[in-house]
C-alpha cells in the first residue's frame, strides 16, 4: 500500500475554484481501480490549508494515478490556486492494506 498526505495552502481569493476542482478531482481519483481512498480535509490549525489523504494498492497503482488526465489537469491548475508549495509525505508500506480498527476508542 502507498499512503500519501499532501498539505495544500489555498489562496483566499481562489477558495471557490479550489472547492470545485478538489471535489471533481477526488471523485475521479476514487474511481481509479487501484485507489483505496482519496479525500481532502480542511486543517483546523491553519485556515485555508487542506490535507489530502490518499491510499493506493501499490506502486503500480500510484504510477497509473499520475498518468491519468485528471491528474495532469489538477497539477496544471494548482499553481494558480496555492499560496505556497504543497508539502508531501509518501510512505510505501507493503504490509499495510488500508485502514484498521483503532484500539483506543470503542463506541458506547
Amino acid at each position: 500500500m502507498i499512503l500519501i498526505n499532501v498539505r495544500f495552502p489555498i489562496r483566499a481569493d481562489k477558495q471557490a475554484q479550489w472547492e470545485e476542482l478538489s471535489a471533481a478531482y477526488a471523485a475521479s481519483v476514487n474511481a481509479e481501480p487501484g485507489c483505496l481512498f482519496f479525500e481532502f480535509a480542511r486543517s483546523t490549525a491553519e485556515p485555508g490549508t487542506y490535507v489530502c489523504i490518499e491510499g493506493y494498492t501499490g506502486h503500480e497503482a500510484g504510477v497509473a494515478h499520475t498518468q491519468t488526465d485528471h491528474f495532469a489537469e489538477f497539477i496544471a491548475a494548482m499553481p494558480g490556486i496555492v499560496s505556497a508549495r504543497p508539502q508531501i509525505i509518501y510512505i510505501d508500506a507493503e504490509e499495510a492494506t488500508g485502514f484498521g480498527p483503532m484500539g483506543e476508542i470503542e463506541p458506547r
